[in-house]
């Protein structure tokens, strides 16, 4: 097999098993939905794998070709076509592994659900729909990946179409990301303005000429193209990457099943806004400007949000927020210009993250779907697996000294120290200040979670639907298709970071992909003072963020294990800040209040004087009520008399005649 046919199976095996558990659910049954879902992303992993293997052991070189021809207009060819460089097999790899773990995992929490083959069908889809995101070598290809993502996004966010909350959160996330997708779309169509062509290779080829253009958008004020391209590009990937403030929707993303929660947070939708703005540093590199938007959005966004999540309850809003607070920390990566460590922690973060998400959704499913941490507690002797391959999943997520999460967030701390672009200080001090945040938090859900004393009570007599706290059943560990994944997540989440730190981030592994002018290349300072793996992870233990997050941990300790009063006092003398942090700075409010309260009294209005008033009360109504009434003044003459209707037509000839001679 070719690898041209290789690479096109793997977008496609997933597709067609997506068309097949989805429009012949009844036919295949929920056995046949799971296997042939498992099956084909299986497969799409498998190829991906040996596709990456090829390209570090085999020396296989990059593949840019077309697939297939859409049309041609003006000289501009509309293209499917893929682009497998280092940058797309690690995502190839990293998308199909986390969607297969979710996608077994899916087995046994989605078990009673009686949307199970439609689930399993939109996931499948969902996984199609990333690949030709990443695998696209032209912008044609990558718009529709990223519209994809956001149509199945949309669809699983409400899957459980009878929750009101599930509706809103859809429709939510929806229209927020066509805010950032309008963005996109304008940064795509200036693209296709600056050079002809949405092709990747002649557009990157084009970037010096684009970036000495100038053109006017407001008269009397000029505008550097090139800042304006990136500018707008990013403003898509603060929708899709949830980056403030476009970050309202992801929150809100947990009313779908958790195995959704994992996969849009850590390997599919959310990523997709870092990927593309690393596949983009060609033109990126040549605007100061947008890089300092964007590593400014990045910071605010990864301080911000983890602040949120040290007050929530809801456990998979607990790590929601991490989601977000960690995305912060690639987009500060990126606007250093260290795209290379923003996509180094992209995948720790993907096996970290997916780890804790599934593990929370394990939680839930002992807990009878119970989502408040203030009605868990003491599950660690119950649910040991699930327990281990939490604390595992926390400490990467921490940055303890060797665990993946460590290499690669500490790695963005010190580009971002090495950095010489303006505002670069204030930066460092708040993704250094996000490391205690994001230990406390962490912590704070494990203590909750697992330690302590139980915080709920066991009544078999409860009831189908027993209130907060109350159980029918002691918790016990889930099964085995829902602790596998649990287990095989955990393992990269320790060992990727150490295993893949040196090529990735100081060996050029990632530089056919990525473009970094040599003013801005952080990574190759850092470079000069890297030692190794585990020099790098014994030096950590004398720097600023491992005591940052010893003291996070310590504050944890001391608050839920030590001293559980403590957090009622402090929230007692802070009401404030607690009552802003609660309500998430009030984003929600403001937003309902400035826009979509408006939205929907100018929509009201519409409605009633352009639908209800002139459409169907003039046009439609008013129409029939004129064809009535003339029917009913003509009705009169329809009396079935013979010399009535002679009278008539003798009238009529009359008249004729009369006219004739008149015009004659």
């Amino acid at each position: 097999m070719s690898h041209e046919t290789a690479l096109l199976l793997v977008p496609l095996l997933p597709l067609a098993a997506a068309a097949v558990a989805g429009l012949l659910r009844a036919q295949v049954g929920r056995a046949g939905a799971h296997w042939l879902t498992i099956l084909g992303v299986g497969a799409s992993f498998g190829i991906s794998v040996w596709i990456l293997y090829l390209q570090v052991q085999g020396g296989l070189e990059t593949l840019n070709y077309s697939v297939y021809t859409w049309m041609i207009s003006d000289g501009i060819r509309f293209e499917i076509g893929f682009l497998i460089d280092h940058l797309t097999s690690l995502m190839m790899v990293v998308v199909t592994f986390v969607s297969l773990m979710v996608h077994i995992y899916t087995i046994g929490y989605m078990a009673d659900d009686p949307g199970y083959q439609r689930f399993f069908s939109y996931i499948a889809l969902f996984t199609f729909s990333m690949l030709m995101l990443v695998m696209s070598n032209n912008f044609l290809q990558l718009f529709f990946g990223w519209e994809a993502v956001g149509l199945v996004s949309y669809l699983l966010i409400g899957f459980w179409f009878n929750r009101e909350s599930a509706i809103y959160a859809s429709l939510k996330a929806f229209m927020v990301n066509r805010v950032g997708d309008f963005g996109f779309l304008l940064g795509i169509a200036a693209v296709l303005y600056a050079t002809g062509s949405l092709d990747y290779g002649t557009v990157f080829g084009q970037a010096g000429a684009i970036a000495e253009r100038t053109f006017v958008i407001i008269p009397g004020m000029e505008w550097n193209l090139m800042t304006v391209i990136c500018i707008c590009l990013f403003i898509g990937a603060m929708g899709k990457s949830a980056q403030a403030p476009l970050h309202v929707w992801l929150p809100d993303s947990m009313e779908g099943p958790t195995p959704i929660s994992a996969l849009i947070h850590a390997a599919t939708m959310v990523t997709a806004g870092i990927f593309m703005v690393a596949r983009m540093s060609p033109l990126f590199e040549y605007s100061e400007t947008a890089l300092s938007f964007v590593m400014f959005v990045g910071v605010f966004t990864a301080l911000a949000m983890g602040l949120i999540g040290m007050v929530q309850n809801d456990i998979k809003r607990v790590i929601a927020y991490s989601t977000l607070s960690q995305l912060g920390y690639m987009t500060v990566a990126l606007g250093v210009s260290a795209y290379s460590a923003a996509i180094f922690h992209l995948m720790t973060h993907a096996f970290f993250k997916a780890l804790l998400f599934l593990g929370a959704g394990s939680v839930i499913i002992a807990l009878h779907h119970q989502q408040d941490m203030r009605y868990m507690g003491g599950l660690a002797k119950r649910m040991p697996i699930t327990w281990i391959t939490a604390w595992l999943g926390t400490l990467a997520l921490v940055g303890f000294p060797f665990f993946a999460g460590f290499y690669s967030k500490d790695a963005i701390i010190e580009a971002v120290a090495e950095s010489h672009r303006a505002g670069a200080g204030i930066a460092y001090w708040g993704v250094l200040l996000g490391v205690l945040v994001t230990a406390f938090y962490s912590f704070r859900l494990l203590y909750l979670t697992f330690h302590g004393q139980p915080r709920y009570r066991v009544d078999a007599e409860a009831g189908h639907h027993p209130p907060d706290g109350v159980l029918q059943h002691e918790p016990h560990e889930s099964p085995l298709v829902v602790t596998v994944p649990l287990i095989l997540l955990a393992v990269p989440s320790v060992l990727i970071g150490y295993l893949t730190i040196e090529p990735m981030l100081f060996g050029g592994w990632l530089s056919d992909a990525i473009v970094v002018k040599p003013a801005n290349d952080v990574l190759a300072e850092l470079g000069t003072h890297f030692h190794g793996a585990w020099a790098m992870g014994m030096h950590a233990l004398a720097t600023p963020p491992f005591w940052l997050m010893l003291t996070g941990f310590a504050l944890a300790t001391l608050m839920y294990r030590i001293r559980t009063g403590l957090p009622g006092r402090v929230r007692d003398a802070l009401p404030g800040l607690y009552r802003v942090l609660l309500n998430k700075y009030y984003w929600d409010e403001a937003y309902q209040a400035l826009f979509i309260r408006r939205a929907v009294q100018f929509g009201q209005g519409l409605w009633q004087k352009a639908d209800a008033g002139l459409i169907d009360g003039v046009l439609v109504n008013g129409s029939a009520r004129l064809v009535g009434s003339v029917a009913q003044r003509v009705r009169v003459w329809q009396s079935g008399y013979l010399f009535q209707y002679a009278f008539a037509m003798i009238i009529g000839l009359i008249g004729i005649l009369a006219l004739w001679v008149v015009l004659g």
